[in-house]
């Protein structure tokens, strides 16, 4: 046994698993080291990719395209459509571990711009649709807000340039920025952000270059975060949030498709909310915006019956409840109507929220079981009133 080699690399792959179990404590050791190994062979066959020759000796890292590996015309454009998905997904292999109780940061001192009260005003608006920042305290959100600055742009500037260093997060005030990403060694535009929406934070979330350019179109303004505020705010609170929430995730029916490193994103797009007995948390004809999972206590789900001539009144008769584990409010966003029913919580509950847009970006693996589950509803509502017109109306 003495005579035996440790092949190279070895040790720091087995080190790198150990980090991320006891990091992540996962219940099933031998899943979670098939879901790692996966993750980091995939980050290594996209390195050796990057290394290949390409046709331009200035862009390093760009894979050469020929005849036999060329996008055929019909996928082109779904491909462009999914690179930003894609770097996503490539850029979070390389995380690196993160410890929430290390306090470094905190003992750096708080960044404060000083703003008018109408500049002031102007980047709460900015800021209050933005995903990151919905899952924050009050204290938090408002410190975020002390240390943001206003950025004015040029028609074609460079927000952000693709490889370079992360250094700022920015919340789009008003302006049109379009998204470029290095395809074949060439700059393929793969969106727009048209004035709203933010950018940036993969750099500084996950340590590694910018993973896509964000050019001007017109002028515009931004408001931008620095690193270290961002670090110590946005990215501790998402570590805090997972170790909190990565178990209870595992134990949702709906999610257990869903490969790891996608459950782990959906915890960090995740609010949490406490409803009061009695009080209402979804009200029937309005315009649908989250998804709710429910982590304690229980909710009914409430529908207005109708007039023999078919005119609503306002009697609602409960047609389900939802306890720890399930959820409820996708209805509306996967028919994209308004809500069919309401919904009021039993007791004092607790519900994980995720707003429409994480809905779409993060649950289409689970679209499948939510139309089932629809098609479950339009059962119970032919049962109790021998039609399922609120669902489709």
């Amino acid at each position: 046994m003495s005579n035996l080699e440790i092949p190279v690399g070895l040790k720091e792959l087995l080190q790198g698993y150990t980090v991320e179990v006891l990091r992540r404590k996962p219940p099933n050791l031998a899943e979670f080291a098939v879901q790692h190994f996966t993750l980091v062979l995939e980050s290594q066959r996209k390195e050796q990719q990057s290394k290949k020759p390409s046709t331009n000796p200035e862009q390093k890292g760009v894979p050469f395209e020929t005849d036999s590996n060329k996008p055929n015309k019909d996928d082109e454009e779904e491909e462009e459509k999914d690179s930003v998905s894609d770097i996503l997904r490539s850029v979070a292999v390389c995380a690196e571990a993160y410890n929430p109780d290390d306090d470094k940061d905190d003992a750096e001192p708080q960044v404060v711009h000083p703003k008018t009260d109408q500049q002031r005003q102007r980047l709460q608006d900015a800021c209050k649709d933005i995903l990151l920042f919905k899952t924050l305290e009050k204290e938090q959100f408002s410190e975020i807000l002390d240390a943001m600055f206003e950025v004015f742009v040029k028609p074609q500037e460079h927000i952000i340039d693709q490889g370079d260093d992360g250094d700022n997060f920015y919340v789009i005030e008003k302006g049109v920025y379009d998204i470029f990403v290095q395809k074949g060694g060439v700059s393929v535009c793969v969106g727009q952000y048209n004035n709203k929406g933010s950018f940036g934070e993969l750099a500084l979330m996950y340590n590694t270059p910018r993973a896509a350019t964000i050019i001007a179109t017109q002028e515009g303004a931004l408001w931008a975060l620095d690193r270290a505020t961002f670090h110590r705010l946005i990215v501790k609170n998402n570590a805090k949030k997972r170790r909190v929430y990565e178990a209870f995730i595992e134990c949702v029916p709906l999610l257990k498709s869903l490969e790891l490193a996608e459950r782990m994103k959906i915890v960090d797009v995740l609010g949490v909310r406490v409803f009061r007995d009695g009080e209402c948390i979804i009200t029937q004809g309005d315009r649908a915006d989250c998804f709710y999972i429910v982590e304690s206590g229980e909710v009914k789900i409430m529908i207005k019956t109708k007039t023999k001539t078919g005119q609503q009144n306002n009697t609602e008769v409960e047609v389900a409840r939802c306890s720890r584990s399930q959820y409820f409010g996708e209805l509306a966003l996967v028919t994209n109507k308004p809500r069919a029913a309401s919904v009021y919580a039993v007791g004092e509950t607790k519900c994980l929220v995720m707003d429409i847009q994480a809905f779409e970006r993060l649950l289409g693996p689970c679209m499948d079981i939510m139309k089932r589950n629809i098609s479950q509803y339009e059962d119970q509502l032919v049962a109790l009133f021998g039609h399922s017109d609120d669902l489709k109306h």
